[in-house]
């Protein structure tokens, strides 16, 4: 019996169930629950973490390497509601499945499956609380692997890349307390609308200017909030924005240069700037080794090489503690019309692809002796 007939039924049903109950990070109450009440009716043991989060472990025969698949389970707010606009119900119903299939054929597992279900990927970043559990070091884990829908590839194709594969990011606030006037007075007070342009333009010198042109970085003001009125010299302005970058010395040199930047003109316009930068996801960093044994795996044929994605994935807490690949699963199907990107409110995905995820983890699986 092929893994599509054995199957696809009750995975198609993991997904539709979980696409209608999309729930915000760390309120995933009924998903959490749909997954626990599934692992239950299978009799596989679990434990709750985080309140949402759910981990355990399948142990194989010989017990000598640990291998951890991880699926994020949280949806995305949206106008409408919480909507699974990233394809997390696809990951969750992809490792469903693998769990179900090495449950029915436990007698063939050799190494030991330890399988993650993640809240709050989205925010504000359940990998690292997880991690803080110490749940890696409980279950011995050796390498971890995890995928994502994307609709950038076409369906049956693996998107991937080697090395670093998703951008650190990290989010600053930067607030100006400049002095209101009378617009028609402008040398009474200190104009906080020509200050926060400045200092757009001079931010933007940071990625031109100052990192290599070798180098990969982002830097981009997302938001600004200034003013009361068209006749008042505005007093406060708030600018949002984010930066994003690979090398973790590029992203801290970057930060260190908006505080420059930020200090220089408060110097030049005699007025108080305020900075704030919170570091967010380091970045996704494929391991050379699983890489290539993953390639090898799953052939040649179907893998595309991709460029490096500004995009961010909380996956990479994982791989600072072992070594770990984060891989693309296509989705983009033009025939049915499947070709909006993740986070459009109308991303969706033909449900076959779950087959095609779970058996790139059997293949993997196979490739590598932890099943047989």
């Amino acid at each position: 019996m092929g893994i599509e007939s054995e199957l696809k039924s009750t995975v198609y049903n993991h997904r539709k169930t979980l696409n209608c109950i999309a729930e915000k990070g760390r309120e995933e109450f009924k998903t959490s629950e749909y997954i626990r009440n599934y692992l239950d009716s299978l009799g596989i043991a679990y434990k709750k973490c985080l309140g949402t989060g759910t981990v355990g472990i399948l142990k194989g025969k010989k017990g000598k390497r640990t291998i951890a698949f991880r699926a994020d389970i949280d949806g995305l707010p949206t106008d409408q509601g919480v909507k699974h606009l990233c394809g997390h119900d696809g990951h969750t119903s992809v490792l469903l499945g693998l769990i179900e299939f090495l449950h029915r054929h436990k007698e063939n597992l050799n190494d030991n499956i330890v399988f993650i279900f993640q809240p709050a990927e989205e925010g504000p970043g359940g990998a690292e609380e997880l991690l803080k559990l110490g749940i890696f070091e409980e279950y011995k884990v050796d390498e971890v692997y995890g995928l994502h829908m994307y609709p950038e590839v076409e369906s049956g194709y693996i998107g991937l890349k080697s090395g670093y594969f998703m951008a650190q990011i990290g989010d600053f606030d930067i607030d100006i307390v400049a002095k209101s006037g009378h617009g028609a007075m402008p040398q009474n007070g200190i104009d906080g609308i020509i200050i926060a342009s400045n200092l757009v333009n001079n931010l933007q010198t940071i990625v031109s200017r100052n990192v290599s042109p070798i180098d990969t970085a982002v830097l981009s003001i997302g938001k600004i909030d200034g003013g009361v009125r068209r006749n008042i010299i505005a007093e406060n302005v708030n600018l949002q924005g984010t930066i994003r970058t690979f090398n973790p010395h590029t992203y801290e040199y970057m930060k260190k240069r908006v505080r420059e930047i930020c200090t220089g003109i408060e110097i030049s316009y005699n007025c108080k700037i305020n900075v704030e930068i919170r570091d967010d996801y380091p970045a996704v960093n494929n391991d050379k080794d699983l890489t290539n044994e993953f390639i090898e795996a799953i052939g040649k044929q179907k893998i595309i090489e991709l460029n490096p994605l500004m995009i961010s994935e909380d996956f990479s807490y994982y791989q600072k503690k072992v070594p770990g690949l984060f891989f693309m699963l296509g989705c983009r199907d033009e025939k049915q019309g499947y070709i909006n990107s993740l986070h459009n409110i109308n991303f969706n995905f033909d449900e076959k692809v779950l087959i095609n995820g779970i058996e790139t983890y059997i293949n993997l699986l196979k490739y590598k002796g932890s099943i047989c």
